[in-house]
């Protein structure tokens, strides 16, 4: 289980939140000789059992793979090269696995890959304080509610867009970039097989509707609903109905149904800080930046940053040298908006106007002209698949 730091002990780094960024950045640390710890408010349980994003980048599995962290992904893992668009004037499929630079999705649910990268941490010695709720973090000193705090030389916050790190950061003047899409998801993950090869997207006047395979006996959809939509309305049967309606069943025949397993409303939003640090504290993940789930780059922005700060972090703690740190911004941030332009990209594609309206028919006639430029120019093409896998 590793060394158990004492209160009034400085480590190494003091790492806030045990999701993807805090678990990969840890595990990287310790590669590197870095002490840390992580400090999570949830329970272990709760850690490895949330189901969120499954979606793997080339980048992402490079890293991971690199650094010895890809046993899981590489025995259960499923690569996914296509993706499937359906409207009112048919559908395609999209090989993009073929385009652009080439490069594919590895389908691995992030439950799993928590797990495994719980695992991995605690094997190679490091320290995981579940169930700490972090009150307040100050000069490297992190006070827990009814707990022992922790001091660090570096405080890594990987707690989430609502966490405390945040917090503390902006306390310090650090500015935020916002842009709310206006759109919401009621996002269902049901315990049936697969519809389609991968991902399908559905265009259609009530709204968008998308399919994305997690495993052999789970799917995760996702219906466009009303802002301010209680997930209590809407029942298994109302669910099914709407998938069939949307995703035009009846054209292309029917959807492999199950009980549901969790539904939840996600309001499309996302933000940037303009800087990811400062000092002491250095944030990763969506303690960074929130980006909406269009493009399926949240837990791949958060490896990307985890693998910057990791090294910029070593390099201090190691050798004294700062400069990565200075730099942390600079590499991280383009890298950041371009991930963010092509999600806000793809919300303008999926989600059109829905009532009936003059302007609601033009902005549906252009949405589909976008569609149908993605149907036949291999240029526009190469363009989605090379920003679509790549971080």
């Amino acid at each position: 289980m590793g060394k158990r730091f004492d209160l009034g002990e400085q480590v190494g780094v003091v790492i806030v939140g045990a999701g993807p960024a805090g678990l990969v950045l840890g595990n990287l640390l310790l590669d590197r000789g870095v002490d840390c710890v992580i400090l999570e408010r949830r329970a272990r349980a709760a850690v490895e059992g949330r189901a969120r994003a499954g979606f793997l980048a080339a980048h992402s599995v490079r890293v991971l793979t690199d650094n010895g962290l890809a046993a899981g992904l590489r025995a259960r893992g499923r690569t996914h090269a296509t993706c499937l668009f359906r409207g009112d004037r048919g559908e395609f499929t999209l090989d993009y696995g073929r385009l652009g630079r080439g490069e594919v999705h590895t389908v691995y649910p992030q439950q799993e890959l928590v797990r495994d990268l719980v695992a991995e941490y605690l094997w190679r010695g490091g320290e995981l304080r579940f169930g700490q709720e972090v009150e307040e973090i100050s000069a490297g000193r992190v006070r827990v509610r009814g707990g022992q705090d922790v001091t660090g030389r570096y405080v890594a916050g990987c707690d989430g867009h609502r966490g405390v790190a945040r917090r503390a950061l902006t306390a310090q003047g650090t500015r935020t970039s916002r842009w709310d899409h206006g759109v919401s998801w009621l996002a269902v993950l049901a315990e049936a097989p697969p519809s389609m090869a991968a991902v399908g997207y559905a265009l259609h006047e009530r709204g968008f509707a998308g399919h994305m395979a997690r495993t052999a006996t789970v799917t995760r959809y996702y219906l466009q609903c009303p802002r301010g939509t209680d997930p209590a309305e809407w029942s298994e049967d109302r669910i099914w109905t709407e998938l069939a309606t949307r995703m035009r069943t009846a054209e292309f025949g029917p959807l492999r149904q199950g009980p549901v397993l969790e539904k939840a409303v996600v309001d499309l939003r996302s933000d940037v800080l303009e800087s990811p640090g400062a000092g002491r504290l250095w944030l990763a993940g969506d303690a960074a930046g929130l980006i909406s789930p269009s493009a399926a780059k949240g837990a791949n922005l958060a490896v990307l940053q985890a693998e910057l700060l990791a090294h910029a972090l070593a390099e201090a703690l190691t050798r004294g040298d700062e400069s990565g740190l200075a730099r942390y911004a600079a590499d991280a941030l383009p890298r950041v908006w371009r991930a963010h332009e092509f999600s806000h990209w793809m919300s303008g594609l999926l989600h059109g106007p829905a009532d009936d309206g003059a302007e609601a028919r033009y902005g549906r006639a252009l949405q589909y002209a976008r569609l149908e430029s993605l149907r036949t120019s291999r240029t526009h093409q190469d363009f989605f698949a090379e920003n679509y896998t790549g971080i």
